[in-house]
C-alpha cells in the first residue's frame, strides 16, 4: 500500500472514530491531520503547481518573444579550419566518445546592421570545406548567439516546473504528516510507560486496587 493509500485510509478515520467509545483524543487528531494532508495533496499541491507553471510559462514566453525579435539567422561562409581543441590528437578517445564535439571552423558573415565579422564557430556539416555556406544566429551587431527559445519548448519547461512545484508541496505535506504522527506515537508510548509503571508493582496481587 502506497503513501497516498495510507493517507486516504487514515483520513477515513475522521468519520469512523467520531463516535467510538475507545477513541483517544490523539486518534481523532491524527485522523484530522491525515484528512488535511489529503486535501493539501489533492487540491493545494495541484493549485500551486498550476500557478507556478503559468508564471514560469509567462516568463519563458516573454523571453522567447524577445529573443525572436533580437536574434537573426544570417548567412556565413567557411574561411578555414579552426584551431584544434586543447590536447589536440592526443586527447582521450573515450572522453571524445562520451562528449563528442563539433568541429570548429573560422567563418565570415555579415551582421543585420551591415557590419562584417569573422570568428570561430561550430561547423554546420561534417567535414567542413572552405567556401561552404551555412547560417548562424547572431544579434543585430553580428555577435554569435544561441537559437531563440521555441514557444513549445518554453511551455514544456513550464509544465515541468509546475509539476516539480506540485510534487515538492506534496512531499512536504507528507513529511509534515509523518512527523506529526511520529510525535503522537511517541507521546502515546510515554503515557503507556507511565501507566504501566504506576500499575506494575500491584499487577497480579490479590486485592490490588481494592
Amino acid at each position: 500500500m502506497g503513501r497516498g493509500s495510507r493517507t486516504v485510509w487514515t483520513a477515513m478515520g475522521v468519520w469512523r472514530w467520531r463516535r467510538n467509545p475507545l477513541r483517544r483524543p490523539t486518534d481523532l487528531f491524527e485522523a484530522w491531520v491525515a484528512f488535511a494532508a489529503l486535501v493539501c495533496v489533492l487540491v493545494v499541491a495541484p493549485a500551486i503547481g498550476w500557478v507556478a507553471g503559468m508564471r514560469v510559462d509567462g516568463t519563458l514566453q516573454r523571453a522567447a518573444r524577445e529573443q525572436r525579435h533580437e536574434r537573426y539567422l544570417v548567412p556565413a561562409v567557411v574561411v578555414r579550419p579552426g584551431p584544434e581543441p586543447p590536447g589536440g590528437a592526443s586527447a582521450d578517445p573515450s572522453a571524445q566518445r562520451q562528449t563528442p564535439q563539433r568541429t570548429r571552423i573560422v567563418a565570415a558573415w555579415t551582421a543585420p546592421d551591415g557590419s562584417s565579422h569573422q570568428g570561430t564557430v561550430p561547423a554546420a556539416e561534417e567535414p567542413p570545406r572552405t567556401g561552404d555556406r551555412f547560417r548562424i544566429w547572431t544579434d543585430t551587431r553580428g555577435r554569435v548567439v544561441g537559437q531563440p527559445l521555441d514557444p513549445s519548448s518554453a511551455s514544456f519547461h513550464a509544465a515541468l516546473a509546475g509539476l516539480a512545484a506540485a510534487l515538492t508541496v506534496a512531499v512536504l505535506v507528507e513529511t509534515v504528516r509523518r512527523m506529526v504522527v511520529r510525535r503522537l506515537v511517541h507521546r502515546r508510548y510515554i503515557r503507556l510507560d507511565r501507566a504501566w509503571a504506576a500499575a506494575g508493582p500491584d499487577w497480579g496481587r490479590a486485592g490490588a486496587g481494592s
